[in-house]
C-alpha cells in the first residue's frame, strides 16, 4: 500500500470512530489533529539523510552495447534505522530503453551503524563518458506516512568505448599477414621489399623471382622469396567534419569509420608497423601517438570514445598541414572521409598532390546500403523515383571515386558492414605488393 492510500485509511478510519461519539465537526478536526501528530512523530522517527555516507566502485570502461556494473556502498550512521528508497540517477543514455523497472531504483532496510552494497546496472547505449548524476534518498518512518528527502552527489565517470564489431574479421587477417611474412607453409608469390629466402622455382611463379647465381651453384631453378618490410608509418586520419554526422542505418558514418580503424590499427601493429590516428575537422579533436603494439589498441579505443561529429565544414588545407607535420618521412595515410562531390571537388582534390608526393594515400567512405536496395527497385511509381534518385547518386559516388584513382589514391568504398575487412584486405595487397 502506499503512503498516500495507508495515510487515507487511517483517516477514514478514525473519523468513522469518533463519529458515533462525537460531534461531526468536532469529530473531523479531532481526525486531523491525530493524524498530523502521527505524521510529525513518524518524520521525527524517520532516518535522517544528510548524514549518510556513500562511496562508490565500479567498472570504469565498458564497451557499447555491453554491461557495467557500478557499486555504492551506504552507511548508515545515525541511532535510527534507515527505511529508504534510493534512486542513482545517471544520463538516459546510460540504460536500455526497453528496460521495465529502473535499474537505478533501490528499496533498502539498514540498521544503525550498518552498511549496504547496491548494485546498479548500465547498459549504455551512446559512446563517450557517462558521469553519475545524483543519489536521492527518501527515508520514512517507522509507520509510512511522512519521508524525508535529499540528495547526495558521488562522482563517477564511466567510458563507454566503441563496440569494435570488426574484430571477429581479425584472425582470418591475422593468417593471411603469417602468408605474407612466410610464417606459414603458403608462401607469398608477389615482390615484398625484403629478401627472405631461397626456394625452389615451381609452375606459376614470376620469372623475375628467380636467382641465376643461386640456379648456376645447384641443379635446378632457385626463387627468391620475400617478406614485406616492417617499421612501415601509418596515420589513420578520420575526418570528424558535418559530413561524417550522416547516419547510414542505425550508426553515423563517424561510428562505421571508427570500427574500420580500429581493425586496420590492430592488424597493422601485429605486422609491426608504427600506427598513430588523428581526428580533424578545424582543429585537432582526438591524436595518439607513439605507442607500442601492444598498448596501441587499448590508446585507439580510450581516443575515440569521446569523439562526436562536428557540424562544421572540415578544412582540408588546415588537415594537410598537419597531416605533413605528423608523417616526416613516407607513410600511409588512410583517411576516412565522403564522397560527397561538392566537399572532395572543392576542397580535398586541390590538396591531393602535397599528400600523394611522397605518401601512399587512402580514401575510405561509409557507403549507405538502402542507395542499393532504391535502386532496385521498380514495383510503383515512387519506387522508379526513388531508383533513378538512386542511380544518380550511385553515379556521382562512381564519379568522385574514379577521380580520386586518376591521382593513384586507392578508394574504398563500402557499407559499414564491409568497410573494415575491405580496407584491411586493401592494407594486406599493398603490403604484398612491395608498395608500403
Amino acid at each position: 500500500m502506499t503512503v498516500t492510500g495507508r495515510t487515507a485509511l487511517i483517516s477514514a478510519c478514525g473519523a468513522l470512530f469518533v463519529g458515533f461519539v462525537l460531534p461531526s465537526w468536532l469529530g473531523i478536526v479531532t481526525v486531523q489533529l491525530a493524524l498530523l501528530i502521527a505524521i510529525l512523530c513518524d518524520l521525527a522517527l524517520a532516518a535522517p539523510v544528510r548524514k549518510l555516507h556513500f562511496t562508490r566502485t565500479g567498472d570504469t570502461t565498458v564497451r557499447l552495447t555491453g554491461e557495467a556494473h557500478t557499486h555504492l556502498t551506504l552507511t548508515n550512521p545515525s541511532r535510527r534505522t534507515l527505511r529508504a528508497q534510493i534512486r542513482d540517477a545517471w544520463p538516459p543514455s546510460s540504460f536500455h530503453p526497453a528496460s521495465d523497472v529502473p535499474a537505478s531504483r533501490h528499496t533498502v532496510r539498514i540498521s544503525a551503524a550498518e552498511r549496504r552494497r547496491l548494485t546498479t546496472t548500465l547498459h549504455p547505449t551512446r559512446r563517450g563518458n557517462h558521469h553519475a548524476v545524483r543519489v536521492t534518498v527518501r527515508s520514512y518512518g517507522p509507520l509510512g506516512l511522512a519521508a524525508r528527502q535529499g540528495s547526495h552527489h558521488v562522482p563517477w565517470t564511466l567510458r563507454v568505448l566503441p563496440p569494435f564489431t570488426s574484430r571477429k574479421h581479425l584472425p582470418a587477417k591475422l593468417a593471411r599477414l603469417r602468408e605474407l611474412d612466410g610464417r606459414t607453409s603458403i608462401l607469398t608469390r608477389g615482390e615484398g621489399t625484403e629478401f627472405d629466402s631461397l626456394r625452389d622455382y615451381t609452375p606459376g611463379d614470376d620469372t623475375r623471382s628467380i636467382d641465376w647465381r643461386a640456379t648456376a651453384r645447384r641443379q635446378n631453378l632457385a626463387v627468391r622469396t620475400w617478406r614485406p618490410e616492417r617499421d612501415r608509418r601509418i596515420l589513420l586520419v578520420l575526418e570528424t567534419g558535418r559530413t561524417s554526422a550522416g547516419r547510414v542505418g542505425d550508426i553515423p558514418r563517424l561510428d562505421a569509420s571508427m570500427d574500420a580503424a580500429l581493425l586496420l590499427g590492430a592488424l597493422a601493429a601485429r605486422a609491426g608497423d608504427r600506427v598513430d590516428l588523428l581526428a580533424y575537422d578545424r582543429r585537432i579533436r582526438a591524436s595518439v601517438q607513439g605507442h607500442t603494439a601492444r598498448d596501441l589498441l587499448p590508446a585507439l579505443t580510450d581516443a575515440l570514445a569521446p569523439l562526436e561529429s562536428e557540424l562544421v565544414e572540415a578544412d582540408a588545407r588546415g588537415l594537410a598541414a598537419t597531416i605533413h607535420r605528423r608523417t616526416p618521412r613516407r607513410s600511409l595515410i588512410v583517411l576516412f572521409t565522403g564522397l560527397d562531390a561538392a566537399p572532395v571537388e572543392e576542397a580535398l582534390l586541390p590538396v591531393l598532390p602535397s599528400l600523394t608526393q611522397r605518401n601512399e594515400l587512402i580514401v575510405a567512405a561509409v557507403a549507405d546500403a538502402r542507395i542499393e536496395e532504391m535502386a532496385a527497385g521498380r514495383h510503383t511509381p515512387q519506387a522508379v523515383y526513388a531508383a533513378a534518385a538512386a542511380e544518380q547518386t550511385r553515379a556521382a559516388r562512381h564519379r568522385t571515386a574514379d577521380r580520386l584513382r586518376h591521382h593513384g589514391i586507392t578508394v574504398i568504398d563500402s557499407t559499414p558492414t564491409h568497410l573494415a575487412p575491405d580496407l584491411a584486405d586493401a592494407y594486406l595487397t599493398l603490403k604484398s605488393t612491395g608498395r608500403l
